[in-house]
C-alpha cells in the first residue's frame, strides 16, 4: 500500500527583480513529501533551501520576490493559487514553521503567554482559559520545566535553547500535518542542538508529523532525515534516500559538502615552540559581574560569576582551542584576557608583563600585539566603512603605513584572507557572510599581533564556508607566526584547529589536555557529553 503524498511541488520558479537585473532563486524545482515522513534539504548560504519553502506560504516580499511558475500542492489543493485570506487559515495551523533565530521572531514586547495562546485563539476558537492550559502543556511537552510560571515571562529572559523551545511548542500548538524547520539549531551549542533535534524527532514520530528539515550541517541532515534534496544556486542536484545519498553520492557538488564535514586531526604539524616560555599566561583568573538589588542606582550587592580561578598558558605558535556550552565563560575569559571585561582577581601575564597592572595608556601601546576576531562580523564591521577604510585604519593608526604605501599594504591583506583585490571600496552589507569574517580577520592580522583570541569566529558559517576560514586559519598562522586561543562550543572544529584544548563548564576549568589525546580517552563526564553531541554521518 503506497503512503500518501501530502505534498507535491512541481516546477517551482521563483525570481527576485534588483536593481542588478534579476536573480534566480529557485529554478524548476520539485519534489514530492509523504505523510509522516521527514525531508532534508541541504545546500550552502543562496542555494535557493528556505525561498523555496518560504514562497509555499507566501512568506517572501513579493515584490521584489516573485513566483513565476510551479505548482505546490497540499492534499490538492495548490497553494501558490490562495488567495491570502486562504492561506491564513493553512499557516500556523496545517503547515507550521520553526525560524532560524527565535529571538526575532518571538515579540520582545509580549509574553510567552500572549504569544502562545494567539495561535489558538486565531485557529481553534478555543476560549482563553483552555488556549492557556493547552500553552502551558506544550511548554511541558517541549522540556520547559516550571511551564505554568515561566509562561508568563519574556522572551529576553529564556535562553537561546528555550527561545527555540518556545517556538517548537508555538508551532506544534494548533497539531499541523507539516512542520518547516529552517536551520533550527545553527546558532546553538552542540548539546543545545542535540537535545532540540531529538525533540524534534520525538514529537515527529509520536504526532506522525511530515517535516521539511532546512540544513546546511550534512551530520544534522543525516540524524534528522529519511530522503535528502541537494540544491545548489537554485537547483536540485540530486535526491534520494538520506542513505544512500550520504554513501553513494553521483554528484561533484554533494561530495563537496561531504567533504567539508570536519571528521580528522589537525592536518599541519604543530607550530608550538614548547621549549621556551609561555607567550602568555593566566593564573587563578576569576571575573564576575556585578549585581544589584532592586533599582539600578542600589549598591552592588554581588557578582555573578564569569570566571573563576582559571588558569591557563599558551605558547608561542600554539592554537589552544577552550569549549563549553553558553555560559561556561568561554568568551568572557577570552575578552578578560584583552581587557574588555574587568577582573577581580588574578594574573594575565604577556611576555612575562601582568596586564591587569598596566595604567590604560600603557595598554593602548600594547594592544596591537593582541588581537581578537569576533563572532558575528557583520556586528562588529563599521557599515559606514569601505572595506579599505576597515583595514587601512589601524596601520595608519599605529605607525605601521603612511599614504603612499597604505594602497598596497591593504591589497596584501586582502591576498592573505582570499578575497579579491577589486573589492576594497565595498560595504560589508555588500558580502557574504564567509567574505565578512575574512575580512574580520585580515583586520585582526594587519597589525601583525602575536596573539589572536577568535571567540566562536566559525560558528554560523555553512560547512564548506566554514571548512575555507578554518584552512585559512590554519595557514595564516604558519604564514605569519601566530598565537591563538580559539574559543568554540563544536568539537570537531577544535579538533581539527587546535593543539590542546582547555574544557570550562560553570566558570571553571574541568580538563584540558593535549586534542588527540583528549578526544581519544576525556577523563571527565562533561567533555565525554560534548563529544556525545557531535553530529555524524
Amino acid at each position: 500500500m503506497s503512503q500518501e503524498i501530502l505534498l507535491a511541488v512541481e516546477n517551482l520558479r521563483v525570481v527576485f527583480n534588483t536593481r542588478n537585473g534579476q536573480t534566480l532563486a529557485v529554478e524548476n524545482l520539485n519534489f514530492s513529501l509523504n505523510a509522516g515522513e521527514v525531508l532534508g534539504i541541504v545546500g550552502e548560504s543562496g542555494s535557493g533551501k528556505s525561498v523555496a519553502c518560504y514562497s509555499l506560504l507566501g512568506l517572501i516580499p513579493t515584490p521584489p520576490g516573485k513566483i513565476e511558475s510551479g505548482r505546490a500542492l497540499f492534499h490538492g489543493q495548490d497553494l501558490l493559487k490562495m488567495s491570502e485570506l486562504e492561506l491564513r487559515k493553512v499557516r500556523g495551523n496545517k503547515i507550521a514553521m520553526i525560524f532560524q533565530d527565535p529571538m526575532t521572531c518571538l515579540n520582545p514586547n509580549m509574553r510567552i503567554a500572549d504569544q502562545l495562546t494567539e495561535v489558538l485563539l486565531q485557529h481553534k476558537g478555543v476560549s482563553k482559559q483552555q488556549a492557556l492550559h493547552n500553552a502551558i502543556a506544550a511548554l511541558e511537552e517541549v522540556g520547559i520545566h516550571d511551564a505554568a510560571k515561566r509562561i508568563h515571562e519574556y522572551p529576553h529572559q529564556f535562553s537561546g535553547g528555550m527561545r527555540q523551545r518556545v517556538m517548537i511548542a508555538m508551532a506544534l500548538l494548533a497539531e499541523p500535518e507539516l512542520l518547516i524547520a529552517d536551520e533550527p539549531t545553527t546558532a546553538l551549542d552542540v548539546t543545545v542542538q542535540a537535545q532540540i533535534l531529538a525533540l524534534i524527532k520525538q514529537l515527529q514520530q509520536t504526532r506522525k508529523l511530515a517535516v521539511i528539515f532546512i540544513t546546511h550541517d550534512l551530520g544534522v541532515a543525516a540524524q534528522m532525515a529519511d530522503h535528502v534534496l541537494v540544491m545548489e544556486k537554485g537547483k536540485l542536484i540530486e535526491q534520494g534516500p538520506c542513505v544512500e545519498i550520504f554513501k553513494n553520492p553521483t554528484q561533484e557538488y554533494t561530495r563537496k559538502l561531504l567533504n567539508a564535514v570536519l571528521t580528522t586531526a589537525k592536518p599541519l604539524p604543530s607550530a608550538a615552540q614548547y621549549d621556551e616560555p609561555p607567550l602568555l599566561e593566566v593564573k587563578q583568573l576569576k571575573v564576575g559581574f556585578p549585581m544589584r538589588v532592586g533599582s539600578i542606582f542600589s549598591k552592588i550587592k554581588a557578582y555573578a560569576r564569569g570566571v573563576e580561578n582559571v588558569s591557563i598558558d599558551i605558547h608561542r605558535g600554539e592554537i589552544l582551542g577552550v569549549v563549553g556550552e553558553s555560559g561556561s565563560g568561554k568568551s568572557t575569559l577570552g575578552r578578560s584576557i584583552i581587557r574588555l571585561v574587568d577582573a577581580q582577581s588574578g594574573e594575565i601575564l604577556f611576555q612575562g608583563k601582568n596586564l591587569r597592572d598596566l595604567s590604560e595608556a600603557s595598554f593602548n601601546n600594547l594592544r596591537p600585539q593582541i588581537q581578537m576576531i569576533f563572532q558575528d562580523p557583520y556586528a562588529s564591521l563599521n557599515p559606514r566603512m569601505t572595506v579599505f577604510d576597515t583595514l587601512a585604519e589601524p596601520l595608519l593608526v599605529h605607525d605601521l603605513a603612511n599614504q603612499s604605501n597604505v594602497l598596497e599594504l591593504v591589497k596584501s591583506l586582502m591576498d592573505d584572507v582570499g578575497l579579491d583585490r577589486r573589492f576594497i571600496r565595498k560595504y560589508p552589507h555588500e558580502f557574504s557572510g564567509g567574505q565578512r569574517q575574512r575580512i574580520a580577520i585580515a583586520r585582526a592580522i594587519a597589525l601583525k599581533p602575536q596573539l589572536i583570541i577568535a571567540d566562536e569566529p566559525v560558528s554560523a558559517l555553512d560547512v564548506t564556508i566554514r571548512a575555507q576560514i578554518l584552512a585559512l586559519l590554519l595557514e595564516l598562522t604558519q604564514k605569519h607566526n601566530l598565537t591563538m586561543l580559539f574559543i568554540s562550543h563544536d568539537m570537531s572544529v577544535v579538533r581539527y584547529l587546535c593543539d590542546r584544548v582547555v574544557v570550562m563548564q560553570h566558570g571553571k576549568l574541568v580538563e584540558q589536555g593535549a586534542t588527540e589525546a583528549l578526544f581519544a580517552a576525556p577523563q571527565q563526564e562533561y567533555t565525554r557529553h560534548l563529544l556525545a553531541a557531535i553530529p555524524t554521518l
